[in-house]
């Protein structure tokens, strides 16, 4: 079951969004991960805009 949810980047619903996500109450859709090493082609795919959902760029 998918639903969307539309915030404004603010404290409070920053935080909330953050305890749900916590919890397991929301999950977000990853689309691809790349290594630290790869940014420059994250943020290429990116911009191609075929992105289905987040696009992660894992730090470790």
């Amino acid at each position: 079951e998918y639903s969307f949810l539309f915030v404004h980047p603010d404290g409070s619903q920053l935080a909330e969004i953050g305890e749900l996500l916590e919890v397991g109450s929301i999950r977000p859709v990853i689309d691809k991960v790349f290594p630290f090493d790869q940014a420059k082609e994250a943020f290429a795919y990116l911009e191609k805009g075929r992105a289905k959902g987040k696009v992660v760029v894992q730090m470790r």
